[in-house]
């Protein structure tokens, strides 16, 4: 179906606007004190462990997850999978924007909740607005969606192991440091079962309607 110019202007717009809600609901989740969201749960216990940037940390890791991707697929790799250099590079340093400017001081255990909560809505709302628009694949996603299609597993079964990967990698990491909770905490359970739950009631109540403002309904 062919796009109008205000569609297009529309699917890009979305697609930046998740970009900017996920890389909020993530810095928000590392905030509560409660740990990190699964996928970046290695860049945050590694910052936590030697202060070094968590934006940075994280550019590094999603970097190599490109270079996983590309490994992984071979003959089958396209351009386009590059792009998510860049994207990094601009999601990243939104990452560090967000981590200067929100002065949250977590260690009120209601509070922490609840900004979980705001965090895991976040994270989950822009994760299905950046894979609805069908662009460049989100950060997590695309070396989730490349490890489904080599494996032929599904893709949900195929992220529930990437997370619990991540989170064993980031528990390893902490004894290494003499503190195993060091990045991951109550947070990172909640936040790998409810950013899933976040994405399904996001796209039951407007995925469609955002396909259809881009002109991408079928």
């Amino acid at each position: 179906m062919q796009q109008t110019k205000e569609q297009t202007i529309a699917r890009w717009g979305f697609y930046l606007l998740g970009m900017v809600l996920l890389a909020l609901g993530l810095t928000l989740n590392t905030k509560t004190g409660l740990g990190a969201s699964a996928i970046v749960s290695v860049p945050f216990t590694v910052s936590q462990a030697t202060g070094w940037n968590f934006g940075n940390l994280t550019l590094v890791v999603y970097c190599l997850f490109v270079v996983a991707q590309f490994i992984l697929k071979g003959e089958k790799r396209q351009w386009t999978d590059i792009l998510q250099v860049p994207l990094s590079i601009v999601f990243t340093r939104f990452m560090n924007l967000f981590a200067g400017v929100i002065p949250y001081h977590n260690g009120y255990l209601p509070a922490d909740l609840a900004l979980l909560v705001v965090a895991i809505l976040f994270t989950g709302v822009g994760a299905a607005m950046t894979v609805a628009m069908q662009l460049i694949p989100n950060l997590s996603d695309g070396i989730v969606g490349t490890i489904a299609r080599i494996t032929g597993k599904e893709l949900g079964f195929c992220k529930n192991c990437f997370d619990v990967g991540c989170v064993s990698f980031s528990l390893i990491i902490g004894i290494c440091f003499g503190n195993w909770l060091l990045g991951v905490g109550l947070g990172t359970l909640i936040s790998m079962v409810g950013v899933g739950r976040a994405i399904a009631g996001f796209n039951y109540l407007c995925k469609r309607p955002l396909l259809q403002a881009t002109g991408m309904a079928g």
